[in-house]
């Protein structure tokens, strides 16, 4: 006789590490938060375009380490012809690869826009995902300011069809050639020392000036005792940065304000003073446009740490005040950026090809606006229609549908729970309004509608509101033909309800 076999081991259930699940509230905010801006996007003239989720490795370029194993930085395969490809990590590469492939057929200039998520093989953390969705809008084939200006005051736009207000964001705009020609100036040529010194200037606002200037040296120890490298500039040159920085002034100059204040730092070259018209240009088309002094700043600490910016670089930031789960005060910092880039294509074609675009994360943009309870109720769940027996069925499954045909949100409860459990469950589906159908009110012509959305006001304190409450009974009892019409009332009534 032998031992019987032991049973398989059961997978644990879990999720691989900076992946994350998410259910209906957070979805529907960032479905619609795509839907607004696609809107915005599309009256601007911009198509849609959907590129594949992989990309060949090579025409990523920006994380590969080397030929043989380039999976650091992107989730990388071997398809069966032996050639490398890699999920993508962001949408302007694949955007690259396409112009670069269709460039024949396509109009030009040619604009569109993007959504979907991206993949990042980085070590995840705290509100740093390896998944995450990006909207991008760019305009491929046009050198003119003008599509810089046009890129920034669609992307105002867009934030605001999000969810913000005028005045809870500012778009921050420099150009990378004021730092070319101060690397000129200085006789910095090593490429790999640029970016350094860029990066570490990027984060000039986290670490203000001693922070950056270690980096700007030998490098910096941080708090949690990682050491970063830094460029190793001579100090003459790290001088010169920091009092080009300090033309940032306090944000209240005008745009051409701090153009002049630019200019008066001196030691640009010819790099930055083409870098100073350019942005000028970009201001005429901004005024042109309307586009407000505090919707929109020149901010010269602006740099943006992707090596393929060329030109004009932008950075969106959240001025809301914003707070943690525990409502603790937080600076949430950037919602979004982006800039020029006219060599990206020519990494394809060999020939320069301007283009310029803004990207925002999905996610962190819907997760900024619930920090700042800038929230529009996208989250409601359906109205739960009680199921009571099964020989009324065909009654409760014309209620559902006549609540579905007026364009109410609606679900027949098709679980075998008792009238209790139905309850707390279309509680927890956030619906505004339980439908109750006993034999009685059927044989009467009538329906039980229980307000569950006055039931949670009620729950929050919400006592003081005699008109309120005298005006919404937790539950009422009406004709039959008035279902969709009292529904209808609770919703509005909520929607109009302080939270």
């Amino acid at each position: 006789m032998t031992d019987a076999a032991p049973p398989p081991a059961r997978p644990e259930a879990r999720s691989p590490r900076g992946f994350a699940d998410r259910r209906g509230p957070s979805l529907i905010a960032e479905r619609r938060i795509v839907q607004r801006v696609s809107e915005v996007y599309e009256r601007w003239g911009f198509e849609p375009l959907d590129t594949g989720a992989f990309e060949y490795a090579d025409a990523l370029g920006k994380f590969l380490p080397d030929a043989d194993r380039p999976n650091e930085g992107v989730f990388a395969l071997q398809d069966d012809d032996d050639q490398w490809m890699a999920l993508r990590y962001d949408l302007t590469a694949p955007l690259a690869r396409f112009a670069a492939q269709n460039w024949e057929t396509l109009p030009k200039p040619f604009r569109r826009y993007a959504f979907g998520p991206v993949w990042r093989n980085e070590k995840p953390g705290p509100g740093r995902f390896r998944e995450f969705t990006q909207c991008d809008a760019d305009t491929v084939g046009s050198d003119r300011p003008e599509a810089d200006a046009e890129i920034i005051a669609m992307a105002c736009e867009g934030l605001q069809a999000a969810g913000l207000q005028p005045g809870q964001a500012v778009v921050r705009v420099s150009n990378r050639k004021l730092f070319d020609g101060l690397f000129e100036a200085g006789g910095v040529t090593d490429p790999g020392q640029r970016l350094t010194a860029l990066r570490a200037i990027d984060k000039f606002d986290r670490l203000g000036w001693q922070g950056v200037a270690a980096l700007l040296g030998e490098g910096r120890l941080d708090e949690s005792g990682d050491y970063t490298k830094g460029a190793n500039l001579p100090l003459g040159v790290a001088a010169t940065i920091e009092a080009f920085l300090g033309s940032a002034g306090d944000g209240g100059r005008t745009r051409a304000e701090t153009l002049d204040a630019i200019a008066r730092s001196g030691g640009l070259g010819a790099a930055g003073e083409a870098a100073l018209d350019e942005l000028a240009g970009i201001d005429r088309a901004l005024g042109a446009m309307r586009v407000g002094q505090d919707a929109v700043r020149f901010d010269p600490t602006i740099v943006r740490g992707l090596e393929y910016y060329t030109g004009a670089v932008f950075e969106a930031e959240l001025l809301l005040d914003t707070t943690d789960d525990k409502g603790r005060p937080v600076r949430f910092g950037s919602i979004g950026g982006g800039g020029r880039y006219d060599d990206l294509v020519a990494r394809f074609t060999g020939e320069s090809t301007p283009a310029t675009g803004f990207s925002f994360g999905v996610s962190r943009l819907a997760s900024a606006l619930r920090a700042a309870g800038r929230t529009d109720g996208a989250a409601r769940g359906p109205v739960v229609v009680i199921v009571f027996g099964q020989d009324d069925m065909q009654a409760y499954l014309d209620a559902v549908s006549e609540l579905r045909n007026a364009g109410i949100a609606a679900e027949l409860y098709l679980g075998r729970a008792g009238m209790k459990a139905q309850m707390k469950y279309a509680d927890r589906r956030g619906a505004p309004a339980a439908i109750m159908l006993g034999g009685d009110e059927i044989a009467a012509g009538q329906v039980t509608i229980k307000d569950l959305d006055a039931g949670r006001q009620l729950a929050a304190g919400v006592t003081d509101n005699e008109a309120w409450k005298s005006e919404r009974p937790g539950q009422m009892k009406v004709a039959r033909n008035e279902l969709v019409t009292t529904v209808r009332s609770i919703i509005d009534a909520s929607s109009r309800m302080p939270a």
